[in-house]
């Protein structure tokens, strides 16, 4: 398990404020040290892409984020200019308002929607925003998620507080089953923190501390 954190890691840069020197780094980072991916607001997919066709690590963007109250249109059509630009895996945020006002038909249309546009092309993650969510919406979230066709779930987006615990993990791994992904994202700065979500079922980690977990230190901030 420790032996392959590195390729377990989506190495994160979300902000809003980030510039191109910022991208230049992570992108020379996960080269270097095998990420399985670089996770970037969808501006930078094209550039990612051009910096990273030539090796392993895949570009992985952002769905409807970070509020997930976009319209089902608009995260299609964001997936599909996503996926034409390069990107692989894309992270699709749920409607958590219609999550929370018992819509659930509408949340799962709209994570149909977006598997439907990358299938073949791209991994589908479904960011259900743990912090938001009671535990009885956390198993229904994860629930519609798979009944959807996605290929993950993931926890946060990193913004709405809260981010990736053990306890989390461990739940919508039982939700879930073994045959779709798992992503900790929110939060994760330090490789024991990393591994634990790990042995509680995570099988990515989405982190900018990416570089401070495999070599054991502690990362300063998320995203």
């Amino acid at each position: 398990m420790a032996e392959n954190l590195a390729n377990m890691i989506d190495h994160t840069q979300l902000k809003p404020d980030t510039p191109k020197n910022k991208i230049d780094t992570i992108i020379q980072e996960a080269r270097e040290n095998g990420f399985a991916s670089v996770c970037v607001n969808p501006y930078w997919v094209a550039y990612c892409y051009e910096k990273l066709k030539t090796t392993d690590v895949k570009v992985c963007t952002v769905i409807g984020f970070p509020l997930g109250a976009t319209t089902t249109e608009t995260k299609v059509f964001e997936t599909d200019q996503a996926i034409k630009n390069g990107a692989t895996e894309v992270d699709m945020v749920i409607n958590v308002g219609a999550l929370k006002s018992g819509d659930d038909q509408t949340v799962q249309t709209d994570i149909e929607a977006v598997v439907k546009a990358a299938e073949g092309k791209a991994l589908t993650k479904v960011i259900i925003e743990t912090s938001l969510l009671s535990d009885e919406e956390k198993v229904k979230a994860c629930k519609l998620a798979k009944n959807a066709g996605a290929d993950f779930v993931k926890t946060s987006t990193g913004f709405s507080g809260g981010g990736a615990t053990v306890e989390d993990i461990a739940l919508m791994r039982r939700t879930v089953g073994d045959n779709i992904g798992v992503k900790a994202s929110g939060g994760v700065r330090d490789r024991e923190t990393a591994l634990a979500l790990v042995e509680a079922g995570a099988t990515r980690i989405g982190a900018s501390s990416g570089v401070q977990i495999i070599a054991g230190q502690e990362g300063s901030s998320d995203y």
